[in-house]
């Protein structure tokens, strides 16, 4: 697998565009393109970076065997909620996070 395919792959594991990837890491998206189609490789200050983006090591990133970091304590369901609540503007993230929070109060 090149690198261009693994980042690729952890760009859509984590649900976001070439664009969203760009931007959080301050680069343009047809750079960040360059690389998922291994036109160019990022330099070490980039893929420290992406590694820390995408919560993998460097090694996994250039193509090592070592694979992506997994927190144990973090369920899939929870890394949903925190993509869907990244994507919301922040006042509706506010209203959510509230009625979550009266959710929870309402179970304790």
């Amino acid at each position: 697998m090149t690198m261009g395919d693994r980042l690729r792959e952890l760009r859509l594991r984590k649900s976001i565009s070439q664009e969203e990837v760009a931007k959080q890491i301050g680069i343009t998206r047809s750079a960040y393109s360059h690389y998922e189609i291994n036109n160019r490789q990022p330099v070490y200050e980039t893929l420290k970076k992406l590694a820390a983006l995408f919560n993998v090591s460097l090694d996994y990133i250039i193509g090592g065997e070592q694979s992506a970091k997994a927190d144990p304590q973090v369920m899939p369901e929870a890394l949903e909620i925190i993509r869907i609540l990244n994507s919301m503007d922040q006042d509706k993230r506010k209203q959510s996070i509230a009625k979550m929070m009266a959710v929870i109060r309402q179970a304790e």
